[in-house]
């Protein structure tokens, strides 16, 4: 196993990533972050938090929704007889607004485009942007991020696992 972001390095990136969000956006006003279920939801937490810290707002200022994915997946059939469906809460409008979309992995595309189908069930945004930690390459749908934290080309087998303490017990990014 290989550190691709060490404990150190994860701040860093993630400040890195709400900086750029906060320069394409500020003063942030009409935009919302939905994090894909599971990791997605606590980086996109933990960007709004940054956003909030850096640049002196509010929490409220900048609404956070939960985005499950699963009943939208193309390969529904292949990973389950009873695909595991976890809580779906965007308790406000996207109907016109900007949406940052939340991912840890960006990897085949395939998990975006779920979660675009599901989105656009809650209204038609003005534009959607991706904003991921991790960009492993091999994609096999034109789907790219706008925001990006670090960028690994892994090879055929490898595997890139984003740890966060709240679900791993530690805060790390490791390549398998």
């Amino acid at each position: 196993m290989k550190t691709l972001l060490s404990e150190k390095e994860l701040p860093a990136a993630l400040k890195k990533m709400a900086a750029e969000l906060w320069k394409a956006h500020q003063p942030f006003q009409e935009i919302v972050l939905i994090g894909i279920q599971t990791r997605g939801v606590i980086l996109a937490q933990r960007l709004r938090e940054e956003i909030v810290k850096s640049k002196k707002g509010k929490k409220e200022e900048i609404p956070l929704g939960i985005l499950d994915i699963n009943l939208y997946r193309d390969d529904l059939s292949t990973i389950a007889e009873v695909p595991v469906v976890r809580k779906t809460e965007i308790l406000f409008e996207t109907q016109g607004k900007g949406v940052i979309l939340v991912d840890d992995v960006l990897y085949t595309g395939r998990t975006i485009r779920a979660a675009l189908d599901a989105l656009i069930d809650f209204g038609r945004p003005k534009f959607i942007e991706l904003a991921v930690l991790v960009d492993r390459g091999g994609r096999e749908l034109p789907i790219q991020a706008n925001y990006v934290g670090k960028i690994y080309k892994a090879r055929p087998g490898e595997n890139v696992k984003v740890m966060f303490q709240e679900t791993d017990g530690a805060e790390k990014v490791m390549v398998k």
